[in-house]
Parts: structure tokens; C-alpha cells; sequence
């Protein structure tokens, strides 16, 4: 049944201004038109969409979104340059580089967290 439904990563903001302006300016990211009040909506590649609603901050232990870039190194470069930090993990197979990159098994992964805690992922396949 769902197998050719559209799926949309959904998120909590505790000031949705600020992640907003993280989403647009330091992700690169459109802005859509949100039909709810309260709330954003997010243009990524393939069609993909990020919805995004204000709430108190919750604490997000895991990855809420996952990004897949043709060049993680390149990417990570870029988002750096504009201030924004990325993950360090050195935990069982994940063992991150200076950049905070990873290999992990035939892919490169990197994490950081957004203005409002939720922890996002870029990923390359080889």
C-alpha cells in the first residue's frame, strides 16, 4: 500500500525563525509554502520534503533525517565554511575523521545537529 506513497521527514522546532534561517542559509535549502500555521516546509532534492512544526525542544537521541549527496567530502566542506559543526563519533563501527566523516562498510556518513537538536545525516554510497 505505502510502497508508492510519498514519505516526508517530519521534525520539531522550538523557535521555527531560527530553524528556518539554519534550514535556507546553512543547509541550502528552499523554503516551501507551509498550509499549516506554526510551521515550515522544506524543498530537498528527488522531490523530497521536510516538514517542520514549532513545539517545545524535544531530545532526539537518533538521526530524524538523512541526506544522500553525490560528495560528502565536498559537502561537508561547504556546510563547514558557513559555521556549522559536524559530529564527532568514535563508537563501534563508526569512527569519524577530523572533517567528521565516516566509512561505514560501503558508504561515507557525517552528522550534525540542527539549531533545535535534531540530529541530521549526510550519507554517500559508493
Amino acid at each position: 500500500m505505502l510502497a508508492k506513497g510519498f514519505a516526508m521527514a517530519t521534525v520539531p522546532a522550538e523557535d521555527l525563525e531560527r530553524a528556518i534561517k539554519f534550514y535556507t542559509e546553512k543547509l541550502g535549502l528552499k523554503k516551501g509554502e507551509s498550509r499549516e500555521e506554526g510551521s515550515a516546509l522544506f524543498e530537498a532534492g528527488g522531490g523530497s520534503k521536510i516538514f517542520m512544526y514549532q513545539r517545545n525542544r524535544t531530545k532526539a537521541e537518533h538521526t530524524a533525517i538523512t541526506f544522500d549527496v553525490p560528495d560528502l567530502e565536498a559537502t561537508v566542506k561547504e556546510i563547514t565554511a558557513k559555521g556549522v559543526k559536524f559530529e564527532q563519533y568514535h563508537f563501534g563501527p563508526i569512527d569519524t575523521n577530523e572533517m567528521g566523516i565516516a566509512a561505514t562498510g560501503n558508504s561515507k556518513a557525517a552528522w550534525l545537529t540542527d539549531t533545535e537538536g535534531n540530529i541530521l545525516a549526510l550519507v554517500q554510497s559508493s
